[in-house]
């Protein structure tokens, strides 16, 4: 079926400013969605036959965390299966505009007024600061590390990067920048909900950190923790 091609500069500017931090996608979630959006709207097809073995050997992931990423994109309008059958998938990629669940004129609105709100001093503080709310905020994170996972220190580039909660969710640990920082996949794939602490002398053990870079990096955590590593914003709340 096919279907008018979309600009795609425009449609790759929804996906990362807009839509990946409104419904907070992983990497894994973005790369599936990336994939399957390049090989059907981006050439004017509005439906995508596909396997779920196709899609994991394309982007080179196994096939559990691609058969969960799309399921998720289902559950968030992304995708809309039109047939599923032990043959394969049939599905209707939506464009980031086109999903029920994201509202791009209110996005961005809430942009502006986000970058308004950095922009000026305004009467909250940074500790309140939800920095999953925005991609600004979100980069303001990765800046931090400098292009560092901050477990591993292994250098990263934006395909592979994540946030993670060093204290997780599932503890009742904030979206703060006292409990955000930027790790590689494997690393936030391996750590899940340890404490940040054994995830360190794990590397250690695993050699992927020295003695030097385990005692470095538990200062570090600490200084975290206590609020020392604020990250680089243009303008902190007040």
């Amino acid at each position: 079926m096919k279907n008018k091609k979309p600009n795609a500069e425009l449609v790759w500017k929804q996906l990362e400013d807009q839509l990946a931090p409104r419904l907070r996608l992983s990497v894994i979630d973005r790369t599936v969605y990336s994939h399957l959006l390049r090989h059907s709207r981006l050439e004017g097809k509005l439906r995508l036959r596909f396997s779920l073995m196709w899609l994991a050997r394309n982007i080179r992931l196994s096939t559990g965390p691609v058969r969960r990423a799309v399921r998720r994109l289902v559950a968030h309008g992304a995708l809309r299966l039109i047939q599923r059958n032990k043959a394969g998938h049939v599905a209707e990629v939506r464009l980031p505009g086109e999903i029920r669940a994201i509202r791009l004129h209110r996005i961005e609105r809430r942009a502006v007024a986000e970058k308004t709100r950095l922009g000026t001093r305004a009467a909250v503080s940074i500790e309140q600061v939800d920095f999953l709310h925005s991609m600004p905020l979100r980069k303001a994170i990765h800046a931090r590390e400098r292009g560092h996972c901050f477990y591993c220190l292994r250098r990263t580039t934006p395909m592979v990067q994540c946030l993670d909660h060093v204290v997780p969710q599932a503890r009742l640990g904030r979206n703060s920048y006292r409990n955000l920082v930027s790790s590689c996949m494997e690393c936030n794939s391996d750590k899940g909900e340890k404490p940040a602490v054994d995830f360190f002398r794990r590397l250690y053990r695993e050699r992927r950190l020295t003695a030097a870079e385990l005692a470095a990096r538990l200062r570090t955590l600490d200084a975290l923790a206590s609020g020392k590593l604020r990250p680089p914003l243009h303008r902190e709340p007040a």
